[in-house]
């Protein structure tokens, strides 16, 4: 497949699934442009690919997402892919606590493709990188997994505005990656818990019939899938890669 000419916005591209899908998509003959608050990460994803290209931007401010579209110029493929994870038994979960977790994963991703929609005049796709916590719930991390399923709704809602015309959207909703995020998740349960690293690793592997973590090459591929010929008829879908949990 062959992306040639096409252009696509990568939000939280600068580490884990964001920069692998960034070279993913690179490699498949995009100009990428992938954006994300911290520099450095930007910088050093950018740097292993001469087609991508690097903004910086905030997901969570409306005026933010708009300065990054036009940096980017018009984009044909946009990836909402920014988020954040925190956990915490419901007891003691915060406001500030809840109102940061839908601020990055929902209104982050719903600002993304909003305007991601808006400057499309033709082909496209949007696609928004959810969870399995999209679509089951799991314990002490209700913010986040009530923002994934706020983004699934999002992307059903939307597919059916947009259903007549030339562009579709698309979450795909992967279990535990191995990437930072996920190493974080691990040093805050055994911190937590008094497990080892470890230890800590493998509970989360064991939540996958297949007990491993899901390889952020592997949310790359399904990403190139719903961009390529055929794909037409994907729209509204919430894609699990899960390895059989949900």
């Amino acid at each position: 497949m062959s992306l040639t000419g096409k252009r696509v916005l990568i939000t939280g591209g600068g580490t884990g699934a964001g920069a692998d899908l960034a070279l993913g998509f690179a490699r498949a003959g995009a100009e990428v442009v992938i954006t994300g608050r911290r520099e450095d990460a930007l910088r050093a994803t950018a740097a292993g690919h001469p087609a991508i290209r690097w903004v910086q931007g905030d997901v969570t401010d409306e005026g933010s997402v708009q300065a990054m579209f036009a940096g980017a110029g018009p984009c044909q493929i946009v990836i909402a892919n920014a988020g954040a994870a925190d956990s915490r038994v419901m007891a003691k979960t915060t406001v500030d606590q809840w109102n940061a977790m839908i601020a990055v994963n929902l209104t982050g991703t719903f600002l993304t493709l909003r305007e991601g929609l808006r400057q499309m005049d033709g082909w496209g796709r949007l696609i928004a990188i959810s969870s399995t916590a999209g679509l089951k719930g799991y314990a002490k991390v209700a913010p986040y997994a009530a923002a994934k399923h706020g983004v699934i709704g999002m992307v059903r809602s939307l597919a059916l505005e947009i259903a007549r015309g030339p562009v579709t959207v698309n979450a795909i909703c992967p279990g535990f990656l191995d990437t930072p995020m996920t190493d974080h998740s691990v040093e805050v349960i055994a911190s937590r818990t008094g497990r080892s690293l470890s230890e800590a690793r493998a509970a989360l592997e064991a939540m996958s019939p297949q007990n491993r973590l899901i390889r952020p090459a592997e949310v790359t591929s399904c990403a190139l899938w719903l961009c390529a010929p055929g794909s037409e008829g994907m729209n509204g879908k919430a894609i699990a890669i899960d390895g059989g949990e949900t």
